[in-house]
C-alpha cells in the first residue's frame, strides 16, 4: 500500500508585501509538504523586513529553445533567459511553471529568479545545428526578458546579438521600458525585417498598474517605449493581456487610442486566465487591494468562464465565452478598426538566415 506524506501547514492570513504582487506562497501541487513561517503579531517590522528580498539562482540548463504545440500560440519555439519574474503581476499565467522547480507560484515566483547565464551561447549552438529550420522565435514566451535583473546581467541583449549575427527573426513581448536600451540592435534587426516588439499594456491608471504589476514600468513609460521603438523604424504593437472583466475592459478604447497615437502597428488581447495556483493568488490580491470591486470582478470572470474562474480548454481559454466575452471581443474589434490596429502582419523574414555566421569557411 502506498503511503502519502502528510501536508504540514500553518494557516496564515495573507498580507501585502511592499513591491510584491502575491501576498503568500500557496502550496506546490507537486510537493508533499507545505510549511509556512509564523509571524509573531506582537513584533513590529518595517516594510523592508516584511518584503522578501530577490534571490538570483543559476539555472544550468543545457538547452535554451522551448518548443510548444499549442494551437493558441502563434509560435513554435521560445527562449526565456530567466525563470520567475520580479514584475510580480498577480495574474501571471507563468506562475505555475515555478512549481516544476520545487518552488511556490506565489512569492517564490517573484523573489527566486533563475538565471540562465549560458543562454546566448546555447542559442548560438542551436542556430548552428543543421536541424534548425529558421523561423520566428519568441523572446519572453513565459517570463519577461526585460525584467529588472536584465539591467544588470544583460542576457537578453546578448541573445539579441545572436539573433542579429545569424539573421534569425525574433518576436519580443515585454512590459518594460528597458527595451529602449537595445535600440541599436533592434534597429539593425528591423532593417532586415527580423524583429517585432509587442508592448504589454493592461491599464492607463498608474495606481492600478502599481498594485497589479508592482515592479513593471508604469503605463506612461510603456507608451514612451512604444513611441521610441516606432521612431527608430522598429515594428511594434500592443497586447492588452489580460483583459479582466469588470476591472480594465472598459479601458479598451482609451488603450487602443493612446497606443495608436504612439505609432503602434497592431493590437491584440487575451482574456484573464487563472489556471492552477494563479487563482488563489489573484483572488487574494483582488480582495486585498480592491475590496469594494472584488465581488463584481469575480462575478464577471465567472460569467465568461462558464461559472468558474478558469477554463483550460484550447481556444476558449484565450477569449472566454458568453455575452460579456462577446461584448469585449466586439468592442476590441471595433476600436482596433477605428484606430487602424486591425491589420494582419505579413510575418518576419527568414531568407536572411546564415548558419555559418561568424565562422571562417574552409578552403577545401
Amino acid at each position: 500500500m502506498t503511503s502519502v506524506a502528510p501536508v504540514v501547514t500553518f494557516d496564515l492570513m495573507s498580507s501585502a508585501k511592499p513591491g510584491r504582487g502575491a501576498g503568500f506562497n500557496p502550496p506546490n501541487r507537486f510537493e508533499p509538504f507545505h510549511v509556512e513561517s509564523v509571524e509573531d503579531p506582537c513584533l513590529e517590522a518595517d516594510d523592508e523586513t516584511r518584503s522578501p528580498a530577490t534571490e538570483l539562482l543559476v539555472d544550468g540548463t543545457r538547452s535554451i529553445l522551448a518548443e510548444n504545440d499549442s494551437p493558441d500560440l502563434g509560435f513554435r519555439f521560445s527562449i526565456n533567459p530567466y525563470r520567475g519574474c520580479e514584475h510580480g503581476c498577480s495574474y501571471c499565467y507563468a506562475r505555475p511553471s515555478h512549481e516544476y522547480l520545487g518552488f511556490s507560484a506565489g512569492l517564490d515566483f517573484e523573489t527566486k529568479i533563475l538565471v540562465k547565464p549560458d543562454a546566448p551561447a546555447l542559442l548560438e549552438e542551436a542556430f548552428r545545428k543543421k536541424s534548425w529550420d529558421p523561423q520566428v522565435v519568441a523572446l519572453s514566451g513565459n517570463t519577461d526578458c526585460y525584467q529588472p535583473v536584465e539591467r544588470k546581467l544583460g542576457l537578453t541583449r546578448r541573445c539579441l546579438e545572436v539573433f542579429l549575427k545569424f539573421r534569425n527573426p525574433v518576436a519580443i513581448i515585454t512590459k518594460s521600458a528597458l527595451i529602449l536600451r537595445d535600440l541599436d540592435l533592434l534597429a539593425e534587426l528591423a532593417k532586415l525585417d527580423l524583429v517585432h516588439v509587442t508592448m504589454s499594456v493592461t491599464t492607463l491608471d498608474p495606481e492600478l498598474a502599481r498594485a497589479m504589476e508592482p515592479r513593471a514600468a508604469v503605463p506612461e513609460k510603456r507608451l514612451e517605449a512604444l513611441a521610441g521603438l516606432r521612431s527608430c523604424g522598429i515594428s511594434a504593437g500592443i497586447l492588452i493581456a489580460p483583459v479582466i472583466p469588470g476591472l480594465n475592459d472598459e479601458e479598451i478604447p482609451a488603450l487602443l487610442r493612446e497606443c495608436a497615437a504612439r505609432g503602434a502597428v497592431s493590437a491584440g488581447w487575451v482574456m484573464l486566465r487563472l489556471s492552477g495556483a494563479v487563482e488563489p493568488i489573484f483572488v487574494d490580491w483582488l480582495r486585498r487591494e480592491l475590496p469594494l470591486r472584488a465581488e463584481k470582478v469575480l462575478h464577471r470572470i465567472r460569467e465568461v468562464r462558464g461559472g468558474k474562474l478558469s477554463d483550460s480548454r484550447f481556444g476558449s481559454r484565450m477569449r472566454g465565452e458568453g455575452a460579456i466575452a462577446d461584448n469585449i471581443g466586439d468592442l476590441f474589434a471595433l476600436m482596433a478598426r477605428k484606430y487602424g490596429l486591425d491589420r494582419r502582419s505579413s510575418g518576419l523574414e527568414t531568407r536572411h538566415f546564415s548558419r555559418t555566421a561568424g565562422q571562417q569557411l574552409a578552403l577545401f
